[in-house]
């Protein structure tokens, strides 16, 4: 990084930046960057750029709302025309369920003219959260009339769908968006698209589309994110071989990276000792990622969100130790957290499994109506899906 070389050249405000930089963009160790940023803004204290840097994933991924929450308003407060400012303080709030105040945030933005379409991709989540579909295909829409971001919208109109289980429209939309990002030029963004129809389709028990998805991702890209979804979503069909293979690269290639120590590999290789049957190694791998669950670790992925997937995993730990109210508990924490999974898979599928745990338990009531649930939501959903399938019957057994 050359910026780095050249650091004993710099400014005092130019280092802060460049050491920020490097932890932010090249190692990805967010705790220094966040340490940085401090420092930066208590010496700077009326330099915008370290407040508005805390008010985004420095903080976010670290789970520091509150902190992240007033750095928004104090970068807001000295450069009310930073965009990314309003962006980063209405995701903080939609994450946290007051979606009133992320859409008051908006209009704030918008009052200034300012728009950019990162925008209107949260304003279509904080209407799927509310249930507005007038106002989802009004913002989806207007995404897709910039040519270089329509892949976002396709994307999330897919996520849409298939969370609700209408999974061949969602697959429909899923190549669309794949070969918009594609036809852009966005490469990396395609493969993302691969991806996260990868994990759906893992999570919905469909292997062999998955790992279709999985290895197409796999063609196009092996960042991290990719690499990582696709390992987790071959994992949810029993395969531990490449998810493994792909595990030891990110723990090579990402050793200082926050989300990669924090999140994604402690679920990743929970989930593939999940697949040995060995339920306490996978509750040990686990403990780390506990204060960070719901932070925006994940949210990276185009339609996914991921940084609920540590719960998920232990919850089926949980099961597995026949520790059946542990494992409701694991699962009703992502039923409560709607704005932290939007519309990824494991909002619905956590009702589902949420029964299981509750049966299990020996709370009959409970579990009928977490059953319930989820039927209601894929009332209309595709027949033939593997999880819809054994849900009835496993509600029929309840009667």
């Amino acid at each position: 990084m050359k910026a780095l070389q050249l650091r004993d050249r710099a400014s005092d405000q130019e280092r802060f930046a460049i050491d920020f930089s490097y932890d932010r963009l090249v190692t990805r160790n967010l705790a220094k960057a966040y340490q940085t940023c401090e420092l930066w803004a208590q010496t700077y204290p009326r330099d915008p750029q370290p407040h508005a840097f805390l008010t985004g994933s420095t903080s976010l991924n670290l789970a520091k709302f509150e902190k992240a929450e007033q750095e928004g308003k104090k970068t807001i407060e000295l450069d009310p025309d930073r965009a990314y400012a309003y962006g980063n303080l209405a995701v903080n709030y939609h994450i946290r369920d007051r979606l009133a105040e992320a859409q008051g945030t908006l209009e704030r933005a918008a009052e200034r003219k300012i728009q950019i379409p990162e925008f209107l991709v949260t304003r279509y989540q904080i209407a799927f959260l509310k249930d507005d579909k007038r106002e989802m295909e009004r913002f989806a829409a207007l995404g897709k009339e910039r040519s270089d971001v329509e892949d976002w919208y396709f994307g999330q109109e897919a996520a849409v769908l298939a969370y609700s289980d209408h999974l061949q429209q969602a697959r429909t939309k899923s190549r669309r968006a794949i070969e918009s990002a594609r036809q852009g030029g966005h490469r990396e963004r395609a493969a993302q698209h691969e991806a996260g129809a990868a994990l759906r389709e893992g999570f919905f028990g469909n292997a062999p589309e998955s790992r279709r998805s999985a290895i197409s991702a796999l063609d196009l890209s092996h960042s991290r994110d990719v690499e990582y979804a696709v390992a987790f979503a071959l994992a949810l069909s029993g395969d531990s071989g490449l998810p493994e293979t792909l595990a030891n690269d990110l723990g090579k290639r990402f050793s200082e990276d926050t989300s990669v120590r924090l999140s994604f590999l402690p679920a990743l290789r929970a989930l593939l000792a999940l697949n040995h049957r060995d339920h306490s190694k996978a509750i040990e791998l686990l403990q780390i990622s506990g204060p960070y669950e719901l932070s925006t670790i994940g949210r990276e992925y185009f339609g996914m969100i991921a940084c609920l997937y540590p719960a998920y995993v232990r919850g089926q730990a949980f099961l597995l130790a026949h520790r059946g109210a542990e494992a409701a508990g694991e699962y009703q924490k992502i039923v409560n957290h709607r704005g932290s999974v939007v519309s990824d898979p494991i909002g619905a599928v956590a009702h589902l499994q949420l029964g299981r745990a509750l049966a299990f338990s020996g709370d009959m009531a409970k579990a009928k109506t977490a059953y319930q649930d989820f039927l209601t939501l894929w009332k209309d959903a595709d027949r033939d899906i593997p999880i819809l399938i054994q849900a009835k019957a496993e509600y029929a057994k309840l009667q």
